[in-house]
């Protein structure tokens, strides 16, 4: 990859046949016959080119022993931007690829191989509606732990396959609407609205700096709605380009519009948020204190790190979650399959929310997998479990996962949420720690937005 400091990742190649052992056999009596000088260099020569072609984006993973391994393979999709001009989350396929070396390493899930395909979604709607045909074509029983701003281009193609979505990254309206789509967090909803609960608390005013989009559109509503809850003042509302290099203007009015005391400036422009608050501290001192803030996604620990630590203009800042600071210890089970599978894969971070997101979407297809025993593994089976009520313990990374009618929050606009959860976040010396303990149920703060 280009620009970001990541390695590049080649195009995506289809995997050799590989032979059953029934095509191996020979009759009884008949010793096999030797194969010719020129024909073992070839068969030699595809073997080791299809290695090769296993290590590629899109590749599948080969299965790598154990015990179990003799029901059909399972077939899934991870896909996320890469290379591109706006948000990239290159860490969340690679994770996916390292947690199927893991999981085939130890059997695979319940004696089945985990093949995982791969897919760039480019930020672009054609390329994310290509991305679910691919999964359609490649007969995948689900899509799992991916990143996408298009619902509409996907969510169509899956639900003429009954394909199931499990754990998207939360940022599309229509995870939370599409009856295949099986959430493990609050999208971006139950960021904003818990941002507004943790300012509403040390914010005298604020002001939003948002992306000029449709979906971003909603996110001022959101965010109000938290701040309600501590009997504040609206935000002030600042849309702004999504991919632009530099925001000294929305920054000026920011600052403008945060109050001569107590204010606070609040930005969730994805990738982009760090050129805005580039350019926020980069304004000339007119000696206020302003604090600012964001959520994860948008700051996490690499930009704080990236960006200075605690000398960086993070410090001090309030940030909301989905999960537990990083530096949590019920993150260690992912982070141990990364140290021994990711063979040193630096896509990968721990403390990228898209990489934990993938990891947790993934913990729910191993569960829904086991749950049904002997049986195939079909899209309209793995749905139908998940629909039947399979409760998903992810170490407490999250609540209990339940995805029947009983537990959807049935929240306008995004009824498929079952996680209400978030975390308080701060960053303390260029760390992101936890502001305060245990999770926040912003259920009833979701319930009450007001979209007028």
């Amino acid at each position: 990859m280009t620009g970001s400091g990541r390695r590049s990742v080649p195009s995506p190649s289809t995997p050799p046949h590989r032979p059953t052992r029934s095509s191996l056999r020979t009759r009884p009596g008949k010793r096999p016959r030797s194969l010719p000088l020129r024909g073992a260099a070839l068969v030699t020569a595809a073997v080791l080119s299809g290695a090769a072609g296993l290590t590629g984006c899109g590749a599948l993973q080969s299965f790598t022993g154990g015990s179990g391994g003799s029901r059909a393979p399972l077939t899934v999709m991870t896909w996320a931007p890469e290379d591109t001009r706006a948000t990239n989350m290159p860490g969340m396929p690679a994770m996916a690829q390292a947690y199927a070396r893991w999981v085939n390493s130890r059997g695979g899930i319940g004696g089945r191989e985990l093949r995982v395909l791969t897919c760039n979604e480019r930020n672009d709607s054609r390329a994310a509606g290509d991305c679910a045909r691919r999964a359609v074509a490649e007969g995948v029983a689900a899509v799992v732990g991916s990143y996408s701003q298009n619902g509409r281009a996907f969510m169509a193609p899956l639900e003429a396959a009954g394909i199931p979505y499990i754990g998207g990254y939360g940022v599309s309206a229509d995870e939370f609407t599409s009856y295949l789509s099986y959430p493990v967090n609050g999208g971006q909803a139950a960021l904003l609205a818990g941002n507004g609960v943790q300012l509403a608390a040390s914010c005298a005013r604020v002001s939003l700096v948002r992306p000029d989009t449709i979906a971003g559109d909603q996110l001022r509503y959101l965010l109000n709605s938290g701040l309600s809850q501590g009997t504040r003042d609206t935000a002030t509302d600042i849309p702004a380009a999504e991919d632009a290099g530099e925001y000294t203007e929305a920054a000026e009015q920011a600052r403008r519009e945060a109050g001569k005391r107590g204010g606070c400036v609040t930005a969730a422009l994805g990738e982009r948020t760090q050129h805005f608050f580039d350019s926020f501290r980069r304004l000339p001192s007119d000696g206020r204190a302003i604090r600012v803030s964001s959520v994860l996604g948008s700051v996490d620990q690499p930009l704080v790190d990236r960006t200075g630590g605690a000398h960086g203009p993070f410090e001090g800042a309030y940030i909301t979650g989905w999960y537990p600071d990083a530096g949590d210890a019920r993150w260690n089970p992912m982070k141990r399959v990364i140290r021994a599978h990711a063979f040193g894969d630096n896509r990968i971070d721990p403390a990228d929310a898209g990489v934990q997101t993938t990891w947790i979407a993934y913990t729910v297809l191993r569960a829904a997998v086991e749950s049904l025993g002997d049986k195939d593994v079909t899209p309209h089976r793995l749905s139908y479990t998940l629909n039947r009520g399979v409760t998903v313990d992810t170490g407490g990374l999250t609540p209990r996962l339940r995805w029947r009618y009983e537990d959807l929050l049935g929240m306008p606009g995004y009824p498929r949420i079952v996680n209400r959860d978030v975390t308080f976040q701060v960053v303390r010396a260029g760390r992101l720690v936890a502001q305060r303990q245990g999770f926040v149920d912003v259920g009833r703060t979701l319930r009450d937005v007001s979209y007028g």
